[in-house]
């Protein structure tokens, strides 16, 4: 713990020295130097930004953040799952854990006290903790800052209390209990001082809304920030943020968890609540609307508006500018993160080499699951097993689209199975599937065929499914993240030209379907319906009750555990493939039922529609890698030394 509390204070200044060089003058001994840096502006500002570092390789980073492929929405072929970094470990940390790989030795994606290596070598961590002393030592020093004018000082206090906020959450999502930091510890003080127990989840919880509370106060609405600013936290994502760690209190996994009813800290103290409390719901619906009105008022919303030559078009684009965003202008996102170097991007991974050798990138061998593809609702709004009118019966029959609508979206008079017709806009918009168009360009002439039989453009290349080679082993591709103006002949320089892309941690349509999850636990369905709907209207299909007054069974739209299911898919499909179903099953304690399924694909070795399509019969199992152990892996292991030398009670099963 003494690590932990005060030498991690000086660690990360010897960790950014090629962003920050004016770090390496710190001494590691002196203290006090430290004031030094908050003498003027420019330092001030330099020591902001290194507190955001945190944030931006693990958040965007497809291989640091667990959450894009720790769950079931990705099938990575085995090639992927070998690649190794300099210390030997898997470079995709999500595949690990969703594979029950998980260590307390060395975990993956550990922001407890994570190593860092430096060309190879451990030089320190850079944990969340180091993170939180950093902005504790900001807080507590803006104030001297002698020519910044007090709103200067006003807003940055305010981007750095939120910021350690979310720091606070992410640890709490993981560990549980944390360690509260509310104030640096002095180094001198004696070791059994620093030794602070893990604190009530709940009083996690209410100290990570106190300081989203406290530094909403402060900061100014996103728009009306300087440039400069936009990477940083705003009014909005404050508030945003307060709604959701109210909605994670409320949820089953933190909320009365009874298999935490005996978990006590070192000193026997209980750091969960034995009983749920249902209250707790109504605080978070309480937060969500007032962050949904302050975004109202300032400008931010839902992406809608955008043109395409057909209706269908115009909402997959909506869809797509939803998440995609340049330059830190964007109509929806409330948090933004700027990606610490281009490392981690879908794109390789997702993006095709073909068609007939155009593109420079090496082949997608990271595609999505049939979970993920059925997941989405029929043009009904509804899922595929609800809709009456819908695949008579077996989705998987081959039949041919003559409709009009679906004009540039579906090649028409092509043998294809029924279930990628009639689907809703975010099907078209997120999935790139057989005989479909894919526009990767900014002209029709950059509208692909997506042929994906073995030997055809964006299918299979090898006889086999190798091991050894990127291969695509479920016959899908992923087009969110991937930005449809952008050429696929030169995927990357095109990208580059456009600008600066940030990634959207937080984003409007969370609030709203936090409120409708909020208000459907207290018995509020009108207001669950309202703020549901906002949601399926940007996606192009009915309101919930019209489209569930044609269900199979019409009434689960009207009862609260149905409407739960209904409000959980609509998480899962308007979030599908950002990282957000792998905490979701998470915190309601649903992981150790979906993420312990075999995940399907096509046969991508067949050479036309009848074996590709296994004749008919459904899909295949692509990947039996997918283990949740429960109650073991709905949290976090601490690492085993860390527990030696703090004196840390572990999280259960570790």
């Amino acid at each position: 713990m003494k690590r932990l509390l005060s030498s991690v204070l000086l660690m990360p200044f010897f960790l950014f020295s090629a962003c920050d060089s004016w770090l390496d003058i710190v001494p590691e001994e002196d203290m006090t130097t430290l004031d030094t840096e908050f003498e003027t502006r420019n330092e001030a500002e330099e020591w902001l930004r290194s507190c955001y570092i945190f944030l931006q390789e693990p958040v965007p980073s497809i291989m640091e953040n667990e959450a894009f492929f720790g769950a079931d929405e990705f099938v990575a072929c085995d090639y992927v799952r070998s690649i190794i970094d300099g210390n030997q470990r898997p470079v995709f940390a999500g595949l690990m854990i969703g594979s029950a790989m998980q260590t307390s030795l060395d975990p993956y994606s550990d922001r407890w006290s994570k190593k860092v290596a430096i060309n190879g070598n451990l030089v320190g961590r850079t944990d969340y903790y180091t993170a939180i002393n950093m902005c504790n030592h900001f807080i507590s020093k803006v104030d001297q800052v002698y020519n910044w004018d007090d709103a200067e000082k006003r807003e940055r206090k305010g981007e750095v209390m939120a910021l350690k906020a979310y720091y606070y959450f992410e640890l709490v999502r993981r560990y549980g209990p944390i360690i509260l930091v509310p104030e640096n510890i002095d180094p001198n003080v004696d070791v059994q001082s620093m030794k602070v127990p893990r604190s009530h989840v709940d009083t996690c919880f209410n100290a990570i809304v106190q300081l989203c509370d406290e530094a909403a106060k402060l900061l100014f609405p996103l728009e009306q920030k300087e440039a400069s600013r936009r990477a940083y936290f705003g009014k909005e994502a404050a508030l945003a943020l307060k709604a959701r760690a109210l909605a994670y209190q409320a949820s089953d996994l933190f909320n009365g968890n009874p298999d935490y009813r005996d978990f006590t800290n070192k000193n026997g103290e209980p750091l969960f609540s034995t009983t749920k409390d249902p209250e707790k719901w109504r605080r978070a619906a309480k937060a969500a609307v007032e962050a949904i009105e302050v975004c109202l008022e300032s400008g931010k919303k839902l992406v809608d508006g955008q043109s395409g030559t057909s209706e269908l078009l115009g909402y997959m684009k909506n869809i797509e500018m939803s998440t995609t965003t340049f330059n830190f202008q964007s109509a929806e996102a409330l948090l933004m993160i700027k990606p610490n170097g281009a490392a981690g991007e879908f794109y390789p991974y997702t993006l095709p080499r073909t068609p007939t050798g155009e593109s420079k990138l090496q082949g997608a061998c990271i595609s999505p699951s049939m979970k993920m593809v059925e997941m989405f609702y029929t043009d009904n709004g509804l899922p595929i097993d609800q809709d009456p009118t819908y695949g008579g019966g077996n989705p998987y029959q081959l039949i041919k689209v003559t409709d009009p609508k679906y004009t540039d979206v579906i090649m028409l008079e092509e043998e294809i199975p029924y279930l990628h017709t009639r689907r809703e806009p975010r099907f078209y918009a997120d999935i790139a599937a057989d005989r479909t168009y894919w526009q990767l360009g900014p002209t029709t002439d950059h509208r692909y065929k997506v042929e994906v039989y073995q030997g055809e453009d964006f299918g299979l290349k090898e006889n086999r499914v190798n091991s050894l080679l990127r291969q695509n082993l479920t016959g899908y591709f992923l087009k969110k993240w991937i930005y449809s103006s952008c050429a696929l002949h030169d995927y990357a320089t095109s990208l580059n030209s456009r600008g600066k892309r940030p990634f959207p941690l937080i984003r409007v349509a969370e609030l709203y379907l936090l409120a409708a999850e909020a208000y459907n636990e207290i018995d509020d369905m009108p207001n669950a319906y309202k703020y549901l709907n906002e949601v399926r209207k940007r996606a192009g299909i009915p309101d919930v009750e019209v489209s569930w007054a044609m269900a199979k069974d019409k009434n689960k739209v009207k009862d609260k555990s149905g409407l739960r299911e209904i409000i959980r898919q609509e998480w899962n499909i308007e979030f599908a493939f950002e990282g957000m179903r792998f905490w979701n099953l998470r915190r309601w304690k649903t992981a150790h039922v979906e993420l312990n399924d075999k995940l399907y694909g096509w046969v991508v070795t067949g050479k036309d529609a009848q074996n590709f399509y296994n004749h008919g019969k459904g899909p295949v199992i692509v990947s039996n890698e997918n283990k949740f152990v429960a109650p073991r892996d709905y949290f976090w292991p601490i690492a085993s030394m860390e527990i030696m030398n703090s004196g840390c009670v572990q999280n259960l099963g570790w």
